[in-house]
C-alpha cells in the first residue's frame, strides 16, 4: 500500500510542450507506480494533447472549466466539471480545453502512453463548430 498525502513529495508542477499544443501544466499526484500515473493537468484556453493512446486505458475526471475529448473517427464531445471519461486500452484520442475556457482534469493513465501526431487546428476548431450546429 502507498499513501500520497496531497501530492508526490518530490513532484513539481511542470509546463508541458512536447506532446501538447498550447500552454499546459501538469502536477504529478502519483509518480509512475506499477504502470499507473496520476496527474492533475490544467489546459489554457485552446490547449490540447496530441493524439495518443494508453496501453491499459485512461480515466479523466474533469475538475474545472470546459473542454473536449475526441476518439479517433468520432465527434469531439464536450466536457464539464464532474464528468468522468473512460478511454479503453489502445483507443487513439485527444483531450483539452475549449477555445475560451481553461480546463483542469485528473488524468489516471494505466500503462505506457504512446504519443502520436499533433491534432490539426482544423480538427480542433471543428469540435467547437459541431457543438454549435448540433
Amino acid at each position: 500500500m502507498k499513501i500520497v498525502r496531497g501530492r508526490a513529495a518530490d513532484a513539481a508542477t511542470s509546463l508541458r510542450s512536447d506532446t501538447f499544443t498550447g500552454t499546459v501544466w501538469a502536477d504529478p499526484v502519483l509518480p509512475a507506480t506499477d504502470g499507473t500515473t496520476i496527474n492533475v493537468v490544467t489546459f489554457a484556453p485552446g490547449a490540447r494533447t496530441h493524439w495518443h493512446h494508453h496501453t491499459g486505458g485512461q480515466i479523466l475526471q474533469v475538475l474545472a472549466g470546459q473542454g473536449w475529448v475526441c476518439a479517433e473517427g468520432g465527434p469531439a464531445q464536450r466536457l464539464l466539471p464532474g464528468d468522468t471519461v473512460w478511454v479503453p486500452p489502445g483507443e487513439r484520442h485527444w483531450h483539452g480545453a475549449s477555445e475560451t475556457t481553461l480546463m483542469t482534469h485528473t488524468a489516471i493513465s494505466i500503462g505506457p502512453t504512446q504519443w502520436h501526431d499533433e491534432v490539426a487546428a482544423g480538427d480542433y476548431a471543428r469540435a467547437h463548430h459541431d457543438e454549435e450546429s448540433a
